[in-house]
């Protein structure tokens, strides 16, 4: 059994991507935990047969789930590697945490994972979606759930933190295939979104991280987020969407990506300011 490592996985009705995942980490043989919330497809009997720990609970968002998750397993290893069950990791990563020593690492908190993310079958490589750094890899106990999030979720490491490039994790939601899984969800994010931003706007919720355009990525994005903030209502989405399409290049992007760029970009936005304006104003 693998004593550097150990991973958690979040599930909900993932019959579709769990043994992907799990096919690309067993042979690292690290403890694996699922933390689901209620799936009523075959995610546990899939879970069940890798001999993973279990543990169900009610989702209210994601940085609350993985906080209940992040507490109430009880993770021996020195590390843990928190994944969404629609992710996998590619060889060049496997061999880097197969290869891993938490010995060497004694100085560093966290890890950050180079994404690629993919779109019904197309890699997003432009509109500033590669490469993106995500922390998923932290020292048990030190790193934790960012909780003044209420949708985009982070770990948060205090500390040092190194990034790998080398190596992927790859992204893809086979569900998003239906598009009408999409709008739904992203009408469900829009509600989590607009509430926060609403709670932010009557300092209800303050950023964890100090922004820094300079510092870690997340550090990056936070700075970012203070900016978007300010920017006015209605327009901003606008601004944003030729922002990615031009100088990050989305339009570079196949047809497929583009169409992504268009709805993550200005259709999610746009629907994420107008509920503001609905829950600000009272304005339909």
């Amino acid at each position: 059994m693998n004593k550097n490592f150990s991973f958690i996985i979040l599930t909900y009705n993932e019959e579709i991507h769990l043994p992907r995942l799990l096919n690309s980490i067993k042979g690292l043989q690290a403890s694996i935990y699922i933390l689901d919330s209620g799936s009523t497809d075959h995610t546990l009997k899939i879970a069940e047969q890798f001999k993973v720990e279990i543990k169900v609970n009610k989702f209210e968002n994601h940085p609350k789930q993985w906080d209940y998750a992040l507490k109430n397993f009880d993770i021996q290893t020195p590390w843990t590697i928190g994944l969404d069950a629609d992710q996998i990791i590619t060889p060049e990563l496997y061999k880097m945490l197969e290869e891993f020593d938490a010995e060497k690492h004694r100085d560093i908190n966290g890890i950050y994972f180079n994404r690629k993310n993919f779109f019904q079958g197309s890699w997003i490589r432009f509109g500033g979606y590669y490469p993106i750094y995500l922390l998923k890899m932290f020292r048990t106990g030190i790193g934790f759930s960012d909780l003044n999030e209420n949708m985009d979720h982070r770990f948060i490491a205090p500390g040092k933190t190194i990034t790998w490039k080398n190596g992927h994790i790859l992204e893809e939601n086979l569900k998003e295939n239906d598009l009408n899984f999409w709008f739904a969800k992203h009408e469900r994010y829009s509600d989590l979104i607009a509430q926060e931003e609403i709670e932010r706007m009557k300092k209800l919720r303050v950023q964890s991280l100090k922004p820094n355009l300079l510092g870690s990525p997340d550090e990056r994005k936070a700075w970012l987020k203070r900016l978007w903030w300010k920017l006015p209502l209605g327009i901003r989405p606008y601004l944003y969407y030729y922002f990615r399409m031009l100088f990050q290049l989305g339009i570079l992007d196949n047809k497929t990506g583009r169409h992504f760029h268009f709805l993550q970009a200005l259709w999610f936005r746009r629907l994420v300011d107008k509920k503001i304006k609905e829950l600000k104003y009272g304005v339909r």
